[in-house]
């Protein structure tokens, strides 16, 4: 296929992508989900399993193999613009707040789901076939366990922008604590990588070289930025070259984190944590926000969702499967978490509200265990059931946080309402 070729499909691609995400976006709104999941699903359907099943010369003509080389960075690019906003919106001193609460969910919400899922990976080994041969016993305990403790941060961010979450601290603990569930949890695949390709050195290059990242950019990049931040302060405007400044930033530290195999969207986020607060971050959502919410950041959700393929599933015994699957992830994470929310001193519902953006999987997961898959760890029926585990704890995530805890929140803020 030729450049020209190439181009001519990418924007069919991109189309076709918005059309869908639309039309599946109307249906969700009506049911009370966020546009992210319309995004997701409209990726599945357009992906193996639906189109591709049913149509599947049509399917080859839209999205070829040869043309997903080009649709993946720059979905690639969509989701590390959109962590950059994330980052810019994050606010510290809600954590620092709340930092007891914050730490407390974060090591249940890693610990807890990864001892479940270490457990589960123990049984599958010794009683299934669901693990290739090559697969030995602590790659399965500690794959299964990265599984498990993973929170889909990209998600879990546009949920909470969805839910009017950004700056509460049901919000800002959620987010902190599932970035640094992210973080561990790539370091966890890091090392079981590790152990496939016996080179531990590239385990400790990525969490070393991420540790180094956050100590360069919160002590030696964002004091240059404050610096850097009074002029346009006085100035009360972002100019066209301090804005590509900005954009480099965040380029340079996507690269740096994919580089070193810990994901391009921390070092995107934590480059907009940095951000000094005032213009400079007004000034960069209002240019970057609107473009990549509506356009490319819907091309990573659904390049995610046409590698999914939910039609292995064909006997009771792997349905049987899916389900532990599916308990054990809600328990370690969901529940867990609420708890630990609680011993910390956050009120009841807003525990709850917690435990359940934390119980948010989404495609961070679909993302490790297609390396799973891809490095044959996992067999495809095992790929299944985590995928379907995905898709139900981020699509319940949304009506049980409005059952849980939207009430109360709705409640709070009449009152505040009426005290204004």
């Amino acid at each position: 296929m030729s450049p020209v070729q190439l181009a001519v499909h990418l924007f069919v691609q991109i189309a076709i992508i918005l059309v869908a995400c639309q039309i599946v976006g109307w249906f969700a709104r009506r049911v009370g989900q966020p546009q992210v999941m319309a995004e997701m699903i409209a990726g599945v359907l357009l992906g193996p399993s639906l189109v591709g099943l049913f149509w599947p010369t049509l399917f080859a003509q839209m999205f070829p193999a040869e043309s997903m080389r080009v649709l993946f960075p720059v979905s690639q690019l969509g989701l590390s613009a959109y962590m950059f906003v994330v980052g810019l919106e994050f606010h510290v001193g809600i954590i620092r707040t709340h930092l007891r609460s914050a730490i407390a969910v974060s090591i249940v919400g890693m610990v807890t789901p990864f001892v479940l899922g270490a457990a589960v990976g123990w049984y599958f080994f010794q009683h299934s076939t669901l693990l290739p041969p090559r697969t030995s016993l602590f790659e399965a305990m500690l794959f299964l366990g990265a599984s498990m403790c993973i929170t889909a941060f990209p998600m879990l961010a546009r949920i909470i922008q969805f839910k009017r979450l950004t700056g509460t601290t049901m919000g800002t603990v959620s987010l902190g604590a599932g970035a640094i569930n992210d973080a561990a949890a790539w370091c966890l695949l890091a090392i079981v990588l590790a152990s496939i390709d016996d080179d531990f050195g590239h385990a400790a290059l990525t969490i070393g070289g991420g540790l180094g990242y956050v100590a360069l950019a919160t002590g030696i990049i964002r004091p240059l930025l404050l610096r850097w931040s009074r002029a346009i302060e006085e100035r009360g405007d972002l100019s066209e070259g301090e804005f590509v400044g900005c954009v480099i930033l965040l380029s340079l530290g996507a690269a740096f984190t994919e580089a070193i195999g810990l994901h391009a969207v921390f070092g995107a986020f934590v480059m907009g944590a940095v951000i000094p607060r005032g213009v400079m971050t007004r000034a960069l959502i209002e240019r970057v926000h609107p473009l990549t919410a509506a356009l490319l950041l819907p091309l990573f959700f659904t390049y995610s969702g046409l590698n999914t393929q939910i039609g292995l599933l064909n006997s009771a015994y792997l349905w049987g499967v899916a389900g532990l699957i599916l308990v054990v992830a809600i328990a370690g994470k969901g529940i867990a978490c609420w708890l630990a929310a609680r011993a910390t001193g956050v009120a009841h519902r807003e525990a709850l509200g917690i435990g359940t953006l934390m119980n948010v999987r989404g495609l961070m997961e679909l993302i490790i265990i297609n390396i799973g898959l891809q490095r044959g760890i996992i067999t495809p029926v095992l790929f299944t059931a985590l995928a379907l585990m995905a898709v139900v704890t981020t699509l319940m995530a949304s009506p049980v946080f409005e059952w849980l805890a939207g009430s109360e929140r709705r409640r709070k803020g009449e009152t505040e309402g009426l005290r204004d």
